[in-house]
């Protein structure tokens, strides 16, 4: 069985988000591609389950190191690349992933350095949290905390707390507390931490961003497209930046040596709703055969 290494959301090699995609995985249960994605321990393995699509789509599965997904932002830009790259061979415009959360549509630009974009679910606006606990959990002081906009729940087919913090220094000093942080996810039904800041360190992004997880050895995500979604549809809802529509790059990843650049763009609809884009660069890494046992 075939599979394919590429970094994700990253401007060099090495850097953004590192995701492994097997090609023609239809035979596997689900408990053996657990067991690959726990050897390959990435954040997440993705798995193409046939070479022919079925409904419009190839149906594709995301594993953590623990459990299934049913979806995730980087996987389904690297996915969607190496589809196009090794099963279409054909520079077409659209690939669209079959995941258990729902059809996801994966754009390509014009030209190999152009990014790729994923329209996303629409994100559902959950219960806003008090920042009692925050601070401990986040090993920062109350006041790095923004008091002018809400700690809420925001989820995409993946369930995020967006945490607004005051300043770019108090999101680069954030230090989780573990056993903290497992009693918040726990306690509100969510599997990420996001927590940001509309500065940069680069000059030309708009925001600064981390995201924590709690998943066998992996506190902070280098770059995470579901939980930077949820940012996206946090930023219109409370016109952080003043407008019912942005076009933002957020950047992550620089605290622990892998900085990631994710293009979000998010418009409010008429119906109310927020229509949410996420965009990234993919770079290949390497290829193999995987040998079974």
């Amino acid at each position: 069985m075939k599979y394919h290494v590429v970094d994700v959301f990253a401007q060099t090699k090495y850097a953004g988000n590192p995701l492994a995609v097997f090609i023609g995985a239809g035979h596997l249960s689900g408990e053996e591609m657990q067991a690959i994605a726990r050897e390959i321990n990435y954040a997440e393995t993705t798995f193409v389950l046939s070479e022919d699509q079925r409904n419009g789509g190839y149906d594709v599965r995301i594993f953590t190191t623990n459990y299934e997904l049913p979806f995730a932002g980087h996987p389904s830009l690297g996915t969607a690349y190496i589809i196009r790259k090794e099963i279409i061979k054909q520079p077409v415009e659209t690939v669209t992933l079959n995941l258990k959360a729902g059809q996801i549509p994966v754009s390509f630009g014009e030209g190999a350095a152009s990014p790729l974009t994923m329209k996303q679910i629409p994100p559902r606006f959950g219960e806003t949290l008090t920042a009692d606990d925050l601070a401990a959990v986040l090993g920062i002081l109350p006041e790095d905390i923004d008091s002018r906009t809400p700690i809420q729940v925001v989820n995409n087919g993946i369930g995020a707390a967006i945490v607004p913090l005051s300043t770019l220094q108090a999101v680069k000093s954030c230090r989780i507390n573990r056993d903290a942080f497992r009693s918040f996810l726990n306690r509100n039904g969510i599997i990420t931490l996001l927590v940001y800041t509309p500065e940069a360190v680069e000059a030309g992004h708009d925001v600064h961003v981390r995201v924590f997880v709690d998943d066998n050895g992996f506190p902070e995500d280098p770059a995470t497209g579901s939980a930077c979604g949820c940012l996206a549809g946090y930023l219109v809802k409370h016109r952080i930046f003043g407008s019912a529509s942005i076009d933002v790059k957020a950047e992550q990843g620089y605290e622990i040596g892998r900085p990631s650049l994710l293009y979000l763009k998010a418009d409010e609809q008429e119906d109310g709703s927020i229509s949410v884009s996420v965009g990234g660069n993919v770079i290949p890494v390497a290829h193999g055969e995987w040998l079974q046992a």
